[in-house]
């Protein structure tokens, strides 16, 4: 019989967690670049033939057509995206949460998402976003890109 390995944290007693698996380390990666507004990052996490929609507001396909609406000229600054649940189902990985983000007619769009993931190898091939707004400001800025 083998050794017995221990699901604890060393001398503490509590559970360790499980390795993270690539898929969610890569989503967790892409999540930090969009906080930066790293391009170069973001697209390098992606397939050539991306489909990235918030559904319901904007549909893009491609990485030339993704470069573009990663600015928006309607926001101001940079998001904050706080991921509260990451959850792994083969090529899928679903990431749930709340963000915000000022605009740049002044306020913030305060959300919750649900972004679901789908991987074609290590790339993401498509992203569906799911997003309410909590604070009544409209999620518009998106409507014309």
């Amino acid at each position: 019989m083998g050794t017995p390995t221990s699901t604890h944290h060393a001398g503490t007693g509590l559970p360790q967690s499980p390795p993270v698996s690539t898929h969610k380390a890569i989503v967790e990666r892409y999540f930090d670049a969009v906080r930066a507004g790293d391009h170069e990052r973001i697209l390098s996490y992606v397939t050539d033939d991306i489909l990235w929609e918030i559904l319901g507001l904007v549909r893009v396909r491609g990485k030339q057509e993704l470069d573009g609406v990663i600015d928006n000229d309607a926001l101001a600054g940079r998001p904050t995206l706080t991921i509260d649940q990451l959850i792994e189902e083969g090529d899928h990985v679903v990431a749930a949460g709340s963000g915000s983000v000022g605009l740049a007619a002044g306020g913030r769009v305060e959300f919750l998402f649900c972004d679901i993931f789908t991987f074609r190898g290590d790339a993401i091939s498509h992203l569906a976003s799911y997003q309410t707004n909590l604070n009544g400001t409209g999620l518009d800025f998106w409507q014309n890109r």
